[in-house]
C-alpha cells in the first residue's frame, strides 16, 4: 500500500517559511527535485519526503553561505 501524496502547497509553504525563500523559488526547486527522484525511483512511497528534505537542506546550506 502506497503512502498518500502530501499536499505540495503545504510542503512548499513550510520550506519557504523555514528558509526565508520565496515560495515560487521553493516550488520550482521542489518540482525539479521530485521529477529527478521519480525518474530513478523503484519505490515511490517516500519520494516526496526525500525531495522536500533535499530542497530544505540545499536552501539552508545556501542561506548559511550568505551569512
Amino acid at each position: 500500500m502506497s503512502q498518500p501524496e502530501p499536499n505540495v502547497d503545504e510542503i512548499v509553504s513550510s520550506i519557504a517559511q523555514e528558509t526565508d525563500t520565496p515560495a515560487e523559488t521553493v516550488s520550482k526547486m521542489y518540482a525539479d527535485t521530485l521529477a529527478n527522484y521519480r525518474e530513478e525511483a523503484r519505490v515511490f512511497d517516500y519520494v516526496p519526503l526525500f525531495a522536500a528534505k533535499k530542497v530544505r537542506d540545499k536552501l539552508r546550506h545556501t542561506s548559511k553561505q550568505r551569512h
